[in-house]
């Protein structure tokens, strides 16, 4: 990778890990000091990188230094201390022992419970997305901005009360319980899309495609799966529908990053692995008697992946557009 691209790419890929971890190590209540020790985390790298040059491990780097960063902050802020002591199980007043674990199971253990603690019914549906796109996915407000089709103010403003309402309501950061995923999942995966969309095409950024958030829609996605209390039908849809999409990524722009319309596209450089791993997915979402949009549109999207202009294609076409209009 281009040492020069390695710096933004760790903070995509890291940033809402570390937030994630350490504010289910201390609450919901210290969001703002989790996002203030990362982003000096990221400050540190930017500043001592350029004079000593990459390390080895930037990654471990990286984690080394917010561990350091959260014991500075506890030996200095005798009252945070005693304010997450024990969240963090602190031995005894002044103990700076805690060690945060940076596991890939304990990320995305964080991560998971991150995403049901800041969409949660304390707040309106449209500031638990603001949330979860801010604090999860890593969009500024521009981005969240244009997304809503709305001003920077008005999503800071949900932002910031959004944040409040947790504090407030003293919400838990902790994984789902059954009870909870029916009324909280539809929120969630409605997060999910809006990222995945914004990456699909990008106003914000005045792109066709922002893979980084795609890929991060998807592996988000895959978190829900893998948990048996959230790998539902729709959850499955939704991630059918990222794969068949992302299956068509290197064909939908040309050298000068210019859009290639469907027509002109060249199918033989769609992912036939991607089309064949949703395909699957779709299969295994097709139970119950529940259909969503995310049914519907995974197999528009579907539809899309085979290029030959068929009649059993155009009234499937026509049939999931026309059952998609009755949904929403």
């Amino acid at each position: 990778m281009d040492k020069s691209a390695l710096l933004p790419n760790l903070f995509r890929t890291e940033y809402r890990s570390m937030v994630s971890v350490l504010t289910y190590s201390f609450g919901i209540k210290h969001v703002e000091i989790a996002e203030d020790i990362v982003s000096d985390t990221f400050l540190a790298a930017t500043e001592t990188w350029a004079i000593s040059g990459i390390p080895d491990n930037p990654r471990a780097w990286l984690y080394a230094v917010a561990k350091n960063k959260l014991r500075n902050r506890l030996n200095r802020d005798t009252l945070f201390e005693k304010s997450i002591s024990k969240e963090l199980a602190l031995s005894s007043p002044g103990s700076v022992e805690f060690e945060l674990d940076l596991s890939v199971e304990n990320i995305a253990d964080s991560q998971l419970a991150m995403i049901f603690t800041v969409c949660n019914p304390v707040n309106p549906s449209e500031a638990q997305i603001a949330l979860a796109l801010n604090l999860l996915c890593g969009f500024n407000v521009q981005e969240i901005a244009d997304a809503f089709f709305t001003s920077k103010d008005v999503v800071y403003k949900r932002i910031n009360r959004a944040k409040e309402r947790l504090k407030e309501n003293n919400v838990p950061i902790s994984q789902p319980a059954g009870a909870e995923i029916p009324e909280r999942l539809p929120t969630v995966l409605m997060t999910l899309y809006l990222l995945f969309s914004e990456g699909y095409y990008s106003m914000s950024q005045h792109t066709n495609l922002r893979r980084d958030f795609c890929d991060e829609a998807m592996r988000l996605i895959r978190l829900l799966i893998d948990n048996r209390l959230t790998d539902t039908p729709a959850t499955k849809a939704l991630y059918a529908l990222m794969c068949f999409h992302a299956s068509r990524f290197d064909s939908r722009q040309n050298e000068l990053g210019e859009s290639i319309l469907y027509d002109e596209q060249d199918d033989s450089r769609w992912d036939k692995t991607l089309i064949a791993e949703g395909s699957n997915v779709l299969n295994l979402a097709s139970v119950g008697d529940v259909v969503s949009r995310f049914h519907l549109e995974a197999g528009i999207a579907y539809w899309h992946t085979r290029k030959e202009d068929s009649l059993e294609k155009w009234t499937n076409l026509l049939e999931l557009y026309n059952l998609l209009l009755v949904v929403e």
